[in-house]
């Protein structure tokens, strides 16, 4: 058991590790932010964006039923996302394919670059598929964790992965 979780971590951080390269400017793009309503607090620095939310911020993209903007020194240091699902999209580099997530609620903390998906929590990567009832994954590390949940009628509550074999550029 214990070998086999060995090799199922590895398997993520390879199946992750091309997300740890984020395009470099997009913490340095303007925030546009689209809703069918907004409760901004400047006391607390926490906005409440409800109804339809989209948030892009270069390559950056965040939708919800609800959004929670968290403010820190004048920055946005903070993301809460909850829906049927949520998503969060992102582009590694100029000519790698989004990467995208879904769970039911997520928590993006911008400085560490810690993304947490949970509940019916999902990644997918071109072609590869990575499932679970919650998954930390640290952008900056390249580290993923996974975890199942309590079985239910929709999944097993087991971690599930697909890996599609690489394409080899060597023609037979």
């Amino acid at each position: 058991m214990r070998n086999s979780l060995g090799v199922i971590f590895a398997v993520c951080c390879s199946l992750m590790s091309g997300m740890a390269l984020a395009l470099p400017d997009d913490q340095n793009q303007p925030i546009h932010i689209a809703a069918d309503k907004a409760q901004i607090n400047d006391k607390t620095g926490i906005t409440i964006y409800t109804g339809n939310v989209i948030i892009t911020q270069g390559s950056i993209l965040i939708e919800g039923d609800q959004v929670e903007l968290y403010r820190k020194d004048g920055n946005v240091d903070k993301v809460i996302a909850k829906g049927k699902p949520a998503h969060f999209r992102q582009k590694n580099t100029a000519t790698d394919p989004f990467t995208d997530a879904w769970g039911l609620h997520m928590v993006y903390l911008i400085n560490t670059r810690i993304l947490t998906i949970t509940e019916q929590a999902k990644v997918i990567q071109g072609s590869d598929t990575f499932t679970g009832q919650k998954i930390d994954y640290d952008i900056s590390r390249s580290l993923v964790n996974a975890f199942g949940g309590t079985e239910t009628e929709s999944g097993s509550g087991r971690v599930q992965m697909i890996i599609q074999p690489k394409q080899s550029s060597e023609t037979p």
